[in-house]
């Protein structure tokens, strides 16, 4: 027995990478760390947004029709900085949301190789009328915490993005 207490692992050490301790550790924390919790935490949220939110909108588009309404009209580039969303996931959101009537694609006329996107009269309401279902979603998954730890989690997640820019 005293053995085993003297493996790396239980003397603090990080056992070997190419030994079998050493692969366990990693297909645990690869299976238990944090880019698990991550995607449970993102899967929990989709959950509750398709739980609350009554209307045909997704989370992502939400964000697409609440950056821009909260900033104004804007090119893509510049909506994909504000909402953290990189181009390739950004495309589709706002063909949808055009197809939908709630945003238009404009030229803009300092610059016509700038598109410039902006809410219709549909696409403001559909933000205002969600906007309390999104706030009761964010709640929902915070609820846990208290207003000291909500402080801290957005500290610390912010930490994790930080430098980080859509593609």
């Amino acid at each position: 027995m005293a053995a085993a207490e003297e493996t790396p692992e239980a003397v603090g050490l990080d056992p070997a990478p190419d030994s079998e301790a050493g692969v366990r550790a990693q297909v645990r924390q690869g299976t238990s760390g944090a880019g698990h919790i991550i995607r449970r935490l993102f899967q929990l949220r989709t959950r509750m947004w398709q739980e609350t939110v009554p209307c045909d909108l997704t989370g992502p588009q939400y964000t697409v029709l609440g950056t821009i309404y909260m900033h104004g009209s804007m090119d893509q580039r510049t909506l994909g900085s504000h909402a953290g969303l990189d181009k390739s996931t950004a495309a589709p959101i706002v063909e949808r949301l055009r197809g939908r009537g709630l945003l238009t694609i404009t030229r803009d006329t300092a610059d016509a190789r700038r598109k410039l996107l902006d809410l219709t009269p549909e696409g403001r309401d559909m933000v205002v009328r969600t906007a309390p279902f999104a706030a009761e979603v964010d709640e929902q998954l915070l609820a846990a915490l208290t207003a000291d730890e909500r402080q801290v989690f957005s500290r610390l997640t912010g930490r994790l993005l930080e430098g980080e820019t859509p593609r």
